[in-house]
């Protein structure tokens, strides 16, 4: 599966781009999965609910299961976060994998930057910001995209030419022979 990373400061447009890149990646037949980092406390069960209470009864993962859907609840429960890589090996099989946060991460990176943020890009100190998508003409050294071609970003991400393409292998639990 291909890696890449939509990154930048709150309020700058990283879900906007990482959405519209994925309808645009999915448009052209591939298959796409996502991974949200987020810094807060994040619950996506409710207290109400049976799968909530399992949780709570001290379930270390709960699958909540239904007919359009699942979703997979694991609690930590003391152990630290889980590393990218640990996210990556869970998802199932698909073309593309689009990783919205884990700015500090060193995967490739689409740093999304708009002239009303107040904070500096991160590009000058990142060497995994591959590309740059702005609403201003941003001195990165490499390609820099306004912020809603998102077309020729996923042009770009699809270039077989594309050096900073990362293909995450999945780790096997077989041996060769």
């Amino acid at each position: 599966m291909n890696v890449i990373g939509i990154v930048g400061w709150k309020n700058c447009g990283k879900t906007t781009l990482a959405s519209a890149l994925i309808r645009e990646l999915t448009r052209r037949g591939l298959t796409v999965n996502s991974i949200k980092h987020a810094h807060h406390s994040v619950d996506v069960d409710q207290p109400s609910t049976d799968s909530y209470k399992h949780r709570e009864a001290g379930a270390r993962e709960v699958i909540l299961a239904g007919g359009q859907r699942f979703a997979i609840m694991h609690e930590l429960r003391g152990a630290g976060e889980p590393t990218l890589e640990d996210l990556l090996a869970r998802l199932g099989p698909c073309d593309w994998v689009v990783v919205e946060g884990f700015k500090t991460h060193a995967h490739p990176k689409i740093e999304v930057h708009r002239r009303e943020c107040a904070r500096a890009p991160l590009y000058p100190e990142d060497p995994s910001v591959v590309a740059v998508a702005a609403d201003y003409a941003a001195d990165f050294q490499g390609p820099v995209f306004d912020v809603n071609d998102v077309a020729g970003i996923a042009d770009f991400l699809l270039n077989p030419a594309h050096p900073e393409r990362y293909n995450h292998q999945r780790e096997s639990n077989e041996t060769a022979s």
